[in-house]
């Protein structure tokens, strides 16, 4: 059993990768930020896109007054919704340095709701046909998706508020006071 004193000494001291040292482990940090940058400016742009397509979209609406623009316009926004909730899920992994799950799932239960609201406008114009048993399974899977995606997401929150584990723990009694 390692003496007590030594236990406190290296409880202080902040441990560092062996063999790559600091000065690797902040060229890593800071590539990583530049990479998550990246990406976050890549998620803005295609949001501002797809926001001035639902734009040109809306504007189509005014001359055709059918389902189909309505159709893509939802389409877009819920889009727009997507790529939002993936640059919340990005600026949450950059802030609290770790990859947070709930965000993702989040994104997987709008994807999937936009995809059910596509295929129900879809499958209705396809009543009697083979194509509407197709989309009718689709949707299917699709809400059982949602469902276990909402399942998983609840039992996340769930466990985050157990007051024995997450962010939310009382220290540990074996560890001295930081």
């Amino acid at each position: 059993m390692a003496h007590p004193e030594h236990r406190e000494r290296t409880a202080d001291r902040p441990i560092h990768p062996p063999g790559f040292g600091r000065f690797g482990t902040r060229v890593l940090e800071l590539a990583e930020n530049v990479v998550y940058a990246g990406i976050a400016l890549f998620l803005v742009v295609t949001a501002l896109v797809l926001l001035v397509l639902a734009g040109k979209t809306t504007y189509g609406l005014l001359g055709d007054f059918s389902q189909a623009p309505v159709l893509e316009l939802l389409d877009v926004l819920l889009l727009v919704f997507i790529v939002v909730e993936l640059l919340f899920a990005v600026r949450t992994t950059v802030e609290k340095r770790e990859l947070i799950a709930e965000p993702f799932l989040l994104v997987g239960i709008l994807a999937s709701i936009k995809e059910i609201v596509v295929l129900s406008v879809e499958a209705a114009s396809k009543v009697g046909t083979d194509g509407f048993t197709d989309r009718i399974v689709e949707i299917a899977v699709l809400g059982v998706l949602v469902l276990l995606l909402g399942v998983t997401s609840l039992l996340l929150r769930r466990k985050e508020r157990e007051p024995d584990e997450g962010e939310n723990a009382p220290p540990d009694p074996e560890r001295p006071a930081a």
